[in-house]
């Protein structure tokens, strides 16, 4: 029979237990690294499921534009139909979580299926608007080998009419790359609404080759987080009413990319929360922006 001194018997317990911690070792960190890897798988769920709604948004924004440029009330009702479905799939994606795979498959095989009826018809649309614009030319020959002057004249004007419709619409002043940036008495950017005594909201205006060039005065509205107006500078009409301003200036507008910042001051309490600047040219809403401050 095996005999075991005091000693040995001690150190074969002693090599169990750093048997046993080695494994307990291995164990925790095989865990750690799972852990890891589900994080990673996580996080790409998030970042898929996110493009994917970026890309429901785009095409369901895709036929809203095809419904403003065609005519045929068939068609459009049939564009209304696949724009609600997009935007449909779209609410449900928003509701579902990153890691409930099945549902982001079966929404991922959807958005395939919206973007081939999609591609469809912007194909349909494409050969529609070819159609128009040859008949849109053969009606034109027409008119000008019509010999009646009265009813020439009263086309002409109809025509007129509609074009200096769309030349006023096209015409309009854009606001592009927007900023709002809270500021500090020393000039710097201010982090807490406590410390801000003005703000700067930059924007850049579009090229637009036919708006008229010149003097243009921008007006911005600067709006607390209760929709009250930061300062009162003075009023300017939009769509048949008064409007108080934040602050105005005026620009010379060459028809190219034009850049401007306006100071707005500020003495008052500001409470954390969203800051929205709204901005005005030519009796028209031309841009906005929002910013979060605590």
């Amino acid at each position: 029979m095996i005999r075991f001194t005091k000693a040995s018997l001690l150190f074969v317990l002693a090599c169990i237990a750093v048997s046993m911690g080695v494994s307990c070792s291995s164990d925790k960190k095989k865990l750690e690294e799972k852990e890891k890897e589900l994080e990673e798988l996580r996080q790409l769920a998030e970042l898929d499921k996110r493009e994917m709604e970026n890309q429901y948004a785009q095409y369901a924004a895709q036929y809203d534009e095809m419904k403003r440029s065609i005519k045929d009330d068939s068609l459009v009702t049939r564009l209304d139909a696949e724009q609600k479905r997009a935007e449909a799939l779209l609410q449900e994606l928003k509701q579902v979580k990153s890691n409930s795979s099945a549902e982001i498959l079966r929404l991922k095989k959807e958005l395939a299926t919206v973007r081939a009826v999609l591609q469809d018809y912007i194909r349909q649309v494409d050969s529609l608007m070819v159609a128009n614009q040859t008949l849109t030319s053969e009606r034109d020959e027409a008119r000008r080998q019509v010999q009646d002057a009265t009813d020439l004249i009263s086309d002409l004007n109809t025509e007129k009419e509609k074009l200096t419709e769309k030349v006023a619409i096209a015409s309009q002043l854009d606001a592009t790359a927007i900023s709002i940036t809270p500021l500090k008495k020393n000039g710097k950017e201010a982090k807490k609404s406590k410390d801000i005594v003005r703000f700067a909201v930059s924007f850049t205006i579009a090229k637009n080759v036919t708006t008229q060039t010149g003097n243009k005065t921008i007006y911005v509205r600067l709006m607390k987080p209760n929709q009250t107006i930061i300062g009162n500078s003075g009023t300017f009409t939009y769509e048949n009413r008064n409007l108080e301003y934040s602050a105005a200036k005026m620009i010379e507008y060459t028809g190219q990319e034009t850049r401007s910042t306006i100071y707005i001051n500020t003495n008052e309490y500001l409470s954390g929360g969203n800051y929205t600047a709204y901005i005005f040219a030519g009796g028209q809403m031309i841009g906005s922006a929002t910013v979060n401050i605590k």
